[in-house]
């Protein structure tokens, strides 16, 4: 599957640079490909999203590949779950892995049989040994910040120990944690990923896609490198908690390049800087327990940051990749504001999104001196900046929903829409003057009473004559379209609600879901899933892509229509 686009001109960044300089030199003869390598563990996150979009991006703007790799090195915690997951989040994306007639989609699994054999080559040529250390030993003699390792007792062991021990480890000889095979570099090294590493590990659990074939397992470090030196990867870019792994990254392929298993030049790892957002949480232990615990409606819950999460909000991936383009590619850590998540996102909808009026709080307006058995059709653009997009139609009849906040019997000074004595207009309909209420018998208002002017109906010479400073939404009650809204907004009430190692529980958002049952105009009960709209005076709304279905609407709000957290209402 291919796609024809029209991508905009990219702006330059430091990554862009190196790769204009590797063209100049003719390093990669003008080949440029990258990847974009999760582990299938979990959901994709909104951190996850700008990786996708600059491996993608700069390979597709390059006229190259980016590969979609599953690192599925442990066992315990993957799943064909989350396999599925993240394929759908880069395709929603708007990416994908074919190039030439040729699919680029790999699994580290697939490699297996070469990594164990790679780390044989290595053990024979003096560069790896099997350590029988503890865990907690291991820990000890790693050494600190201020002082160097302590060479293990097991690092002398001669190839053919080491050699007869790991294939024993292959063998399911030994328990877990009784042996482990690191590679042999400098435990004296200030970098503690040179301390020896560990680049495979005994577990007796079944594998997702290989089932019980092994029991032992490489170790990140060890496969990523490997995995894009057997893809032809030519810039590995990933974030800066990686930028400490690069000499390991280096020294892996460099000893294999010199046993002659692959030929030079070497992909290139270049870091760059995470996304961190404001309001939010990352970390996939914390994000599972939100959904374990209860505190959110599951992975696709449309307050959580991962992409299902998003998606469902009704998040556009326009929106995403503009978030991105605009906080740009640096090497410098730092916090984007959701306001600006959010500046994009009503950046991309307010030229989209159709508008419909909506009433969230419905309360009932009748129109005394209008005829019970009349209706009238009034008309509104679909798009108030797209004439060509043309009309909506809906019924204007005696009594209305109107929002309750728009009718108060005490008004504060400076409110201008309706209370006894008041004159307001009805949005593409008529000037009314509010008459008196209906209560309950608890004192409630259950229903407002106006009369209307029929000579000043919206676009007729007659409006002009008629000044008032409130104009209020409204939709008929006989043909208003019944709807369950749920109104999201941010699942933490501080910006780095887990700064500091602190409980993040404690800055969970009390007001982050609220459900109303509100009235809509007729038309949109032909409303498909997915659908973006712009419900006037409220912000964007999407239809539930999950819940909602034909006789049962269910929207979700998107966004405001302006930024006001924490702002004073």
């Amino acid at each position: 599957m291919t796609t024809e686009r029209n991508d905009p001109p990219a702006a330059s960044n430091f990554i862009r640079n190196i790769i204009d300089d590797d063209n100049r030199t003719g390093k990669w003869n003008q080949r440029v490909e990258t990847r974009f390598p999760p582990e299938p563990n979990g959901y994709l996150h909104i951190g996850h999203a700008k990786s996708i979009c600059l491996n993608f991006g700069i390979a597709r703007s390059y006229g190259g590949v980016c590969h979609l790799r599953f690192d599925d090195t442990n066992p315990e915690k993957e799943s064909v779950e989350y396999v599925n997951s993240i394929i759908d989040a880069v395709t929603w994306l708007g990416f994908e892995w074919q190039h030439n007639g040729a699919e680029h989609l790999y699994y580290a699994s697939d490699y297996y049989d070469k990594l164990y054999a790679f780390a044989e080559l290595l053990i024979e040529r003096g560069h790896a040994y099997v350590d029988s250390q503890s865990a907690e030993q291991m820990r000890t003699n790693r050494g600190s910040a201020t002082e160097v390792g302590t060479p293990s007792p097991f690092r002398n062991r001669t190839p053919q120990e080491n050699l007869d021990l790991f294939r024993r480890m292959k063998a399911g000889e030994f328990k877990e944690g009784e042996h482990v095979l690191r590679a042999k570099i400098d435990m004296s090294s200030p970098n503690f990923n040179m301390r020896d590493p560990v680049i495979y590990r005994i577990r007796f659990a079944h594998h997702y896609r290989t089932g019980d074939t092994w029991c032992v397992y490489p170790m990140y470090d060890y496969t990523h490198c490997i995995s894009d030196a057997l893809e032809n990867i030519t810039h590995s870019l990933c974030t800066l908690e990686f930028e400490d792994h690069r000499p390991l990254y280096d020294w892996i392929l460099n000893q294999l390049a010199d046993a002659g298993v692959f030929q030079r030049p070497l992909p290139q790892q270049i870091e760059f800087s995470r996304l961190n957002l404001t309001y939010a949480i990352t970390s996939k232990r914390k994000l599972l327990q939100l959904v374990t615990e209860g505190y959110v409606d599951g992975w696709d819950d449309p307050r959580m940051p991962t992409i299902v999460g998003v998606r469902r909000r009704g998040f556009t991936p326009e929106s995403i990749q503009l978030l991105c383009d605009r906080i740009g590619v640096t090497k410098v850590d730092s916090w984007i504001d959701m306001s600006v998540f959010e500046g994009a996102l009503r950046d991309d909808l307010d030229e989209k999104a159709p508008r419909v009026t909506a009433v969230l709080d419905p309360l009932k307006l009748i129109i005394d001196n209008f005829p019970a058995d009349l209706t009238e059709t009034c008309s509104a653009p679909v798009h108030p900046h797209h004439p060509e997009r043309g009309t909506r139609t809906f019924p204007l009849s005696r009594e209305l929903w109107i929002e309750r906040e728009d009718f108060s019997e005490a008004p504060p000074k400076g409110y201008f829409r309706l209370f006894p004595g008041n004159r307001v207009r009805l949005r593409y309909g008529y000037v009314v003057e509010c008459t008196g209420v209906d209560k309950d018998a608890n004192g409630n208002v259950i229903a407002v009473h106006c009369n209307y002017f029929p000579d000043s109906r919206s676009g007729t010479e007659g409006a002009n004559s008629y000044k008032v400073k409130g104009t209020i939404h409204w939709v008929s009650v006989a043909s208003a379209c019944p709807a369950e809204v749920r109104l999201y907004d941010r699942l933490f009430k501080e910006a780095q609600p887990d700064a500091g190692g602190r409980d993040f529980l404690q800055a969970l958002n009390p007001d982050s879901k609220r459900v109303v049952h509100a009235y809509l105009e007729p038309g949109a009960h032909e409303t498909a899933a997915e659908q973006r709209f712009q419900f006037e005076r409220h912000g964007y709304f999407v239809t539930d892509r999950i819940d909602s279905a034909p006789g049962k609407l269910v929207f979700n709000r998107i966004v405001s229509l302006r930024d006001s957290w924490g702002k004073p209402s």
